[in-house]
């Protein structure tokens, strides 16, 4: 990890996930970083589908709709990388809240609520960001974000480790982590 050292804490499930599987399907790692899904006999192709976990170029098929939950006017901003590496070396006397969503994820629409009213509440006291994972996927894959929505919870104090959130977290939750670990 380049930036921060980052301390985790697992709210609840996160987004982006794998469906479970059902007793007749089962899943396969191999030592090359792949996974192999194979599907129940009933079905008419009954070969493994498989897809490499390694990093490389990335294409888009098509771009996700933009979601109309990030407006203009809304106070939690979208930010790019290059500005949240700003914001993470700059001078801060508020800790920082960095939000990592996507267009298409449901809870990630209910965070996006959640921390409007957040930021009413602290708006001198505290900095929210937006990062959106379609845009800045290397950034994303650089800072270790597998589910969806993630917050980090970066201090102003630079020797406290940033605090990581995956999945929806409640709105008392976010305030216990703003006013006694940052």
């Amino acid at each position: 990890m380049s930036l921060l050292q980052i301390s985790s804490f697992h709210a609840s499930a996160p987004c982006v996930s794998l469906p479970r599987s059902s007793s007749s399907s089962s899943l396969k790692t191999h030592q090359q970083h792949s996974l192999i899904f194979s599907f129940p006999s009933t079905t008419t192709h009954n070969r493994p589908f498989s897809f490499s976990t390694q990093t490389g170029d990335r294409r888009l098929l098509c771009r996700p709709p933009k979601g109309k939950y990030v407006r203009e006017d809304y106070l939690v901003k979208k930010k790019t990388a290059e500005e949240i590496q700003e914001l993470v070396r700059g001078e801060r006397n508020v800790p920082l809240i960095i939000d990592f969503y996507a267009t298409w994820c449901g809870p990630c629409i209910l965070m996006a609520q959640e921390l409007e009213m957040l930021a009413v509440e602290y708006e001198s006291n505290a900095m929210i960001v937006k990062v959106d994972t379609d845009d800045e996927y290397e950034f994303a894959r650089d800072m270790q974000v597998r589910g969806l929505p993630t917050l980090l919870f970066v201090s102003p104090d630079p020797r406290k480790d940033a605090i990581r959130t995956e999945g929806l977290i409640p709105l008392q939750m976010m305030r216990d982590i703003i006013n006694n670990e940052m």
